[in-house]
């Protein structure tokens, strides 16, 4: 069971989330502006003017190549902010979902290298970059060997975790020479991580096996495969860049290949963290999540065709009889028609999202349904007791079903007429 937290420990870890939260979030705006001006100046570095031919050669104006890489960076930020704001906001009295929040939130402003180029803004900037970087890795490695109830185990990750710290805290303080890993060799770096991921892994693999029920080895199983692959896939791509010719710094193939890669990579972590929320009802916030996939899917839809209406309503207007101004008719067309989709759409998407994510108790729903309607017309008391028992052995699935046919009172001294349907 996860440790829950309570009383002036419940408001000391809130107060310290929304400290980090803050942070770590205001760090990442700042330095937006300063990764934009990186990414279209290509870092004045000597392979700059390279990149900058590959780019003609291709195409590709150094613009599209500075808003793609941002973009990137923007999308994985979004994606881990909105998921941590989601976790803190269910199941903030957690300890485990409280340190996956913050692990979250770490992630999404750092992993990108957001921070990196904020010592050219102002060096305190640069410093709280620097030890949010190290923090961010610190809580992916330790997030191996707790995940998912928050216990060390087996044992020998107590003392892993110590060792980590006792590295980590030099990192974070010192960021200099030879502490900054920003100055490191990739493979050197690619080594680094797959050192801490490998016992977390093995960690995880006892704890499947020895220790976990069947409901944590159902989440373990999407989170872990999410967090491993994404850890070891960047590994992987750091590696296969420092050795592939064609990759190295100053093509555009490394660049392109190497960032989307690696940002598809990072967001399995959040995804896989989604899937076992709806799928296996992770920190119970499965239902906060379907209403948010329901209705933000609607909103867009909905807006898409409100548009769409617009456009249509006014470019038919236009052929017909020639005039530039847009008509309120299309407007007002447009609007009726969002209102009238408005419940069908909803239901569909609901539906849609059932099936997809929710299909146990979509189809126990649909079985509860269909059989309230046909009990309206049953009139034969053994069929409806055979029906009432295949509805429960579906829906719940236990491992015996009773009826008790129960008949008027009987009088005292005489026995009664009940008798038990046992399955």
């Amino acid at each position: 069971m996860s440790t829950i937290l309570r009383g002036r420990w419940l408001t000391i870890a809130r107060v310290a989330w929304a400290t980090v939260t803050i942070l770590a979030v205001t760090l990442f705006l700042v330095s937006l502006p300063a990764n934009y001006t990186g990414f279209r100046t290509l870092y004045g570095g000597a392979e700059s003017s390279v990149l900058r031919a590959n780019l003609a050669q291709l195409g590709l104006s150094v613009d599209f190549y500075a808003s793609y890489l941002l973009a990137l960076g923007v999308i994985l930020a979004v994606v881990c902010f909105a998921l941590a704001v989601i976790i803190f906001y269910r199941k903030s009295n957690e300890l485990m979902a409280l340190f996956t929040a913050t692990m979250l939130v770490l992630m999404g402003a750092t992993v990108w290298g957001a921070t990196d180029l904020l010592v050219t803004i102002h060096p305190i900037l640069g410093f709280f970059g620097d030890v949010l970087g190290v923090l961010t890795l610190a809580f992916l490695f330790l997030f191996l060997y707790i995940f998912p109830d928050g216990r060390f185990v087996p044992r020998w990750t107590f003392w892993l975790a110590i060792v980590l710290v006792t590295v980590m805290l030099p990192m974070a303080l010192f960021p200099g020479p030879p502490f900054d890993m920003k100055d490191w060799a990739p493979l050197a770096f690619a080594l680094f991580l797959l050192c801490w991921v490998l016992p977390g892994v093995i960690a995880q693999a006892y704890r499947y096996r020895h220790v976990s029920g069947p409901m944590q080895r159902r989440q373990t199983k999407w989170v872990i495969f999410g967090l491993t692959t994404a850890i070891t896939g960047w590994a992987g791509v750091i590696i296969l860049l420092t050795i592939v010719p064609s990759l190295q710094p100053g093509s555009v193939a490394a660049d392109f290949v190497g960032a989307t890669a690696t940002a598809g990579l990072i967001l399995l972590i959040p995804l896989s963290l989604t899937i076992a929320m709806l799928r296996h009802h992770l920190y119970d916030i499965d239902i906060l999540i379907n209403r948010t996939l329901v209705y933000g899917v609607l909103t867009a839809m909905l807006v898409a065709v409100y548009l769409g209406g617009v456009a249509a309503t006014q470019a038919i207007f236009r052929a017909v009889t020639g005039q530039q101004e847009q008509p309120q008719l299309a407007i007002v067309a447009s609007t009726l028609v969002i209102a009238a989709l408005f419940t069908p759409l909803r239901h569909r998407i609901q539906g849609f999202i059932d099936r997809r994510f929710y299909r146990r108790k979509y189809d126990a729903r649909k079985t509860l349904e269909a059989f309230s309607a046909k009990i309206r017309n049953e009139t034969d008391l053994d069929a409806l007791s055979d029906d009432l028992v295949g509805v429960v052995r579906e829906t719940i699935q236990p491992a015996h079903v009773s009826v008790w046919l129960r008949s008027d009172t009987p009088p005292r001294g005489k026995q009664s007429d009940e008798q038990p349907l046992i399955l």
